[in-house]
């Protein structure tokens, strides 16, 4: 299951630097779009997913086979689906190696090669989405939750990617810390529902980083919600 990903979204890369896109000029945008275009070259997307039956319990969400999510949050953003789509995605190993290869010669192309990686695995991530949504036509679906997002614990990760085969299957790890490895990597539930369900949007509200959002602080927002 390819995904090629041949540009990203510069406004995308900026709000990640913490630059809002109307505020950043010609040389930034042109260190954006080179740092983009090396980017694009190293990385090797890889995913895959498991669509199982869920059941709302009262400490979470199961899924079929045992497997608990706990937390409320998750619970209610997939009221009304009676399945969800477990995904995981990663830009490969190459990509964190390029990384910290620029991060010994030039810390503020490092950074902004970090930057790029992020929206490019948020791109693919949306593409995983398209195709998914495709193999399921006429149902609903919220947008995707990962742990770390509202009350979801990262320590679900390494149990996702069991669930997933993702070790073997692309290459994808969660250390001791529930951190993925490579770095630039996603796990993800994407609620699937019969029939029509109620909207949902990103929001703040449900953000990790709502407390140390320097959006927020100046009175703004990301853009996602």
């Amino acid at each position: 299951m390819p995904i090629t990903i041949t540009q990203l979204n510069t406004d995308e890369v900026l709000r990640y630097m913490g630059c809002p896109p109307d505020k950043a000029g010609a040389t930034l945008r042109l260190q954006v779009d080179s740092c983009a275009q090396e980017l694009l070259q190293a990385i090797r997307p890889r995913w895959n997913y498991r669509v199982v039956e869920i059941t709302l319990a009262p400490e979470g969400v199961a899924l079929e086979g045992g497997l608990l999510l706990p937390g409320e949050d998750l619970k209610a953003h997939l009221a009304g689906c009676g399945r969800a789509a477990v995904f995981c995605a990663t830009l490969g190993a190459e990509t964190d190696a390029i990384i910290r290869r620029t991060e010994r010669l030039d810390m503020a192309k490092a950074l902004t090669l970090d930057c790029c990686a992020s929206a490019a695995v948020e791109a693919v991530c949306d593409r995983i989405e398209e195709e998914l949504q495709g193999k399921f036509p006429g149902c609903s679906f919220p947008f995707r939750y990962s742990p770390g997002y509202g009350d979801l614990p990262l320590e679900v990760q390494g149990p996702l990617l069991d669930l997933l085969d993702a070790p073997r299957r692309v290459g994808l790890c969660a250390a001791s810390s529930h951190l993925l490895t490579p770095r630039k990597s996603v796990t993800a539930i994407l609620g699937m529902a019969d029939g029509k369900i109620e909207e949902k949007k990103r929001s703040c509200l449900g953000c990790p980083a709502q407390d140390s959002c320097q959006y927020r602080k100046a009175g703004g927002h990301c853009g996602i919600s």
